[in-house]
């Protein structure tokens, strides 16, 4: 598979907003991964589904990334649905209903993606396969931008790798928290094939230039 890279938003500047997703679209970027958190399942708040719709009106071709870390998150991945996502992704430890919210994803005509928090075990995926489209592997805790990247994710993608290909899946497999420079080359080489990074992008001078530095580690 192509790699994509996903600048997540949470980095960027909120007052312009609007600008900064054009300017990262502008720089290569693949799609836009937007984190949304409220302040119960994780303890932070980001933003709602509002944003969503406003920054698909004015980018209706973009591919947005939804990481939803709410409980419960049903009816905000009706919300989000509605709001014009082409990815959500839930953590297993928000429902009681793991399949049943998967299954919802995709009949809202979004692809429905696994969240596995560096304590999360890959079990989940074994009970789970057949029902998801991405595997979106926790670099940091999630919660806060801006955190270093924790080691042993290396070993943990290697395996979620080897047990997506055992399966004959063809989901993807991103990795989310702390990307950069530094480590990208080693998370591609360790079988993730989509990158979200968001403090290493938002805090450069030039959006084009540390992407395409990103891009051409993935070969």
């Amino acid at each position: 598979m192509n790699p994509i890279i996903a600048p997540s938003i949470l980095a960027a500047d909120f007052a312009r907003l609007g600008h900064e997703v054009k300017a990262v679209l502008d720089a290569g970027a693949d799609v836009i991964h937007f984190d949304v958190m409220d302040n119960h399942y994780v303890p932070n708040l980001s933003f709602g589904p509002v944003v969503l719709n406003s920054l698909k009106t004015h980018f209706p071709e973009t591919e947005f990334d939804v990481h939803l870390m709410v409980k419960p998150v049903e009816n905000m991945i009706d919300a989000f649905l509605d709001g014009g996502a082409s990815y959500i992704s839930i953590h297993p430890e928000a429902t009681n209903h793991v399949h049943a919210a998967l299954n919802r994803i995709r009949r809202g005509g979004a692809k429905a993606g696994i969240v596995l928090n560096p304590s999360t075990s890959l079990n989940v995926l074994d009970e789970l396969q057949g029902n998801f489209d991405l595997v979106l592997v926790m670099s940091v805790n999630p919660g806060f931008g801006g955190q270093k990247f924790i080691p042993e994710t290396f070993r943990k993608l290697e395996k979620a790798r080897k047990l997506l290909d055992s399966h004959g899946s063809d989901a993807r497999l991103a990795v989310d928290g702390g990307v950069s420079l530094e480590n990208i080359r080693e998370a591609w080489q360790s079988g993730a094939d989509f990158f979200v990074a968001g403090s290493s992008i938002f805090s450069s001078s030039n959006y084009k230039t540390i992407i395409d530095k990103m891009r051409s580690e993935l070969s």
